[in-house]
């Protein structure tokens, strides 16, 4: 079109909008679809692109803390995961902690008693037992009928006068 006046280029350019209406009409009677007619390239730039949408649930911190420990734990070599559920796994771990304090129990019963802790248990125990027989008297003596109880009184106060006199 370089060499053309500008009466021949509307020619040209009439003929060239001619022959697309054609085109268009020939494709309408056959079915077809015709060819989208814009441009490609400068265009593309103009339009805005879509973002990808973010997945709240791959967002959140808790399943990035649980993805990286099951990408850690497959490339230990551990293929498959814990398949227990945490129940019992909770369970399990209070069994493990409950069989360790019976046997510290059972080692420290089984352990030697110095002689100094067998005195000092000796000791305990003849304490214990004074305190009771003091219950038991103190008990005895509540359950005695009153009339007792007041001749015991007469008894004390009888001694403790002659006490004072001598």
């Amino acid at each position: 079109m370089e060499g053309l006046s500008s009466g021949e280029r509307m020619v040209k350019s009439a003929s060239a909008y001619a022959d697309l209406q054609q085109h268009r009409f020939d494709a309408v009677q056959r079915r077809e679809v015709p060819a989208p007619d814009y441009q490609k390239g400068d265009e593309d730039e103009d339009l805005i692109k879509p973002k990808k949408l973010l997945n709240p649930v791959k967002a959140s911190r808790s399943h990035q803390e649980l993805h990286r420990e099951l990408m850690s734990s497959c490339k230990r070599g551990g293929g498959a995961v814990e398949m227990k559920p945490e129940l019992q796994r909770v369970l399990e771990s209070r069994k493990r902690d409950q069989l360790i304090r019976t046997r510290k129990q059972e080692e420290e019963t089984h352990r030697k008693v110095s002689p100094l802790e067998a005195e000092l248990l000796k000791r305990h125990q003849k304490l214990d037992q004074l305190d009771r027989q003091q219950q038991r008297e103190q008990d005895d003596s509540m359950k005695a009928p009153e009339f007792v109880k007041v001749k015991e009184n007469l008894r004390r106060t009888s001694f403790q006068k002659e006490e004072k006199d001598v």
